[in-house]
């Protein structure tokens, strides 16, 4: 009986899926066939994990509770557990208890027990979290590192760019296999863990790797000899980024346009000299993993509602605030995919062009030549836009062109870093800008924060203690939400992201009150009448709705003045 036949029959594999299962596992002869199931979202990582223990009679072991004895990792070899991504947990009576994600490979098995002369007792578990406490324990890289990694692989990094290096000594020592392997497997495992930056930071005598996994940093465990490769690792990101590697006093920005795993992903590469050496900080957007749909990116459906019908005009401007990392691009890019069509032409003016769009015009800014954001307005209005999103209203010079814009008949989307919806209109005046015109043109505001949602593998109810909770948090929910920790959110509670939301919509109360340049307070308090919600507000309403955690909204919204 075939492991898919195993599945249909326990009922963790539906009768209908089992034929296109069978086919997959075909047509891959070369992969061992519960990593393609999972890979391929036709059963459950557990559950395939269960059967594999059954057929083989061996024990299903969870290694995010599991305790590893160090005496046991310093006699198996590393290169070895890398390669055939083994485990070894505890000595028992002589024998070595190793965990494998493979049962079928008996090779690996058989080859570990020659290499430690010790009889091998494996047990089952997920290769990811296998991989996961390899890096735990020997860090990222860990066998480059020690040169270890001898056997010759493809890379799964591919460059989408050709590259070229000069032939210093610096050069070369950056392009030694075991240093671009290096640099790869820092990349693969950043893409992995869904990592929107990677934070290369040098200290004394040590250089430290962080990655930031839906907005929080999150240090990686380094072998320590990784100093030693600190000035290889810095000038192959240069070679890949085609920066100069030879200076070092001065900032550089580069891009890296590569493709991991399958997925084309742009990395943004910032270089900042500092005093133990150079830092980087790379962003990364993973093109195969954005989608750019508004009613994903988690409006309460009344917001949604009065959002689409702003983007829905024929003019005017519709501004998104928020400061860096809130998805303020994610929300525009989605709203104009929501209008967009063949009849309309939008052009988009961004510094830089993150993600690249079919159907919209975009146009990259390159300040050193002279093409700002106020001088790419001035030149699109003849293209006959009917719908322009500028990047970042900037300075008074962008502000007037985008309200000159607006005025003769473009709807205009625009992002500005303010702290909440109503000090979007001050912040136009302070720039410059007459009131009755930001009155007469702004239709809306869109303020905005990213918090982590709950874990939906380990999403768990609970009864709220209402002495631990803000002043501020409805009393009359009987039950709230959190994420107890698992394999698949790294023990956090946390996976992925959703936006909470204030939208200020402009009313004549409020057009008058910007003529008359009162204070953002006031204005917020008029907004508040008409029903607009606070970020704060939005986000009890997600808490009560199981998205996310009354800890997360207060985090994130602890400057938010409840009006």
């Amino acid at each position: 009986m075939t492991l898919v036949q195993r599945l249909v029959q326990s009922g963790r594999l539906r009768d209908v899926d089992a034929d296109r299962a069978e086919r997959a596992i075909a047509a891959a002869a070369d992969r061992p066939p519960h990593e393609l199931l999972v890979e391929q979202g036709f059963s459950k990582e557990d559950d395939v994990l269960a059967e594999l223990a059954t057929e083989f009679g061996l024990d299903v072991v969870d290694l995010t509770t599991a305790t590893v004895e160090t005496d046991t990792l310093s006699s198996v070899p590393l290169r070895l557990l890398h390669r055939r991504n083994l485990m070894p947990l505890r000595r028992e009576n002589g024998s070595l208890v190793v965990a494998t994600g493979n049962p079928y490979d008996v090779y690996a098995l058989d080859e570990l027990q020659s290499a430690t002369g010790l009889h091998v007792i494996p047990v089952l578990a997920s290769p990811r979290e296998i991989t996961r406490l390899i890096r735990t324990h020997f860090g990222v890289g860990g066998d480059t590192v020690a040169s270890l990694a001898a056997e010759k692989k493809k890379d799964d990094i591919e460059l989408l760019e050709e590259i070229e290096a000069d032939d210093s000594e610096l050069a070369k020592q950056a392009q030694e296999a075991s240093v671009v392997k290096l640099v790869n497997e820092i990349l693969i495992e950043a893409a992995t863990e869904r990592a929107s930056d990677i934070h290369i930071e040098p200290d004394e005598k040590t250089l430290r790797i962080r990655y930031r996994i839906d907005g929080l940093l999150q240090t990686q465990k380094l072998p320590p000899e990784i100093n030693r490769f600190q000035n290889a690792i810095v000038s192959r990101i240069k070679i890949m980024a085609r920066l100069n590697i030879a200076e070092k006093r001065l900032p550089q920005d580069g891009r890296i346009k590569m493709r991991v795993q399958g997925r084309e992903v742009d990395v943004r590469v910032s270089i900042i000299p500092m005093i133990h050496g150079e830092g980087i900080v790379m962003r990364l957007l993973d093109k195969g993993r954005m989608v750019f749909n508004l009613s994903s990116v988690g409006m309460l459906p009344h917001i949604y509602s009065t959002f689409k019908q702003l983007i829905d005009r024929p003019h005017g401007i519709v501004l998104v605030t928020g400061p860096t990392g809130s998805g303020k691009s994610t929300t525009l890019y989605s709203a104009l995919n929501e209008i967009k069509d063949e009849v309309t032409k939008i052009i988009t003016v961004e510094d830089p062009v993150e993600y690249q769009q079919p159907g919209i015009s975009q146009i990259q800014v390159h300040g050193k030549i002279g093409l700002s954001f106020a001088a790419a307005l001035r030149s699109i209005l003849r293209h006959d836009p009917d719908v322009i999103l500028i990047g970042e209203m900037r300075d008074l010079e962008t502000g007037e062109a985008a309200i000159q814009a607006s005025l003769t008949g473009h709807m205009v989307f625009s992002t500005l870093h303010t702290n909440d919806a109503p000090s979007a209109v001050t912040r136009m005046i302070d720039m410059g800008i007459e009131p009755f015109l930001v009155a007469s043109t702004v239709e809306g505001v869109m303020a905005q924060r990213l918090v982590r949602t709950i874990c939906s593998d380990c999403k768990e109810a609970v009864v709220p203690n209402y002495d631990d909770l803000p002043a501020d948090f409805p009393r009359d929910v009987p039950t709230i939400f959190r994420g107890a920790g698992c394999r698949s959110c790294r023990q956090t509670g946390y996976r992925g992201r959703t936006g909470v939301h204030e939208l200020m919509v402009n009313t004549d109360g409020i057009r008058e009150m910007i003529v008359s340049r009162v204070n953002a307070g006031v204005i917020r308090k008029e907004a508040a009448k008409n029903g607009m919600l606070s970020l704060r507000q939005d986000g009890w309403k997600k808490v009560v709705a199981g998205m996310t955690t009354v800890d997360e909204v207060a985090r994130v919204t602890a400057g938010d003045i409840i009006a």
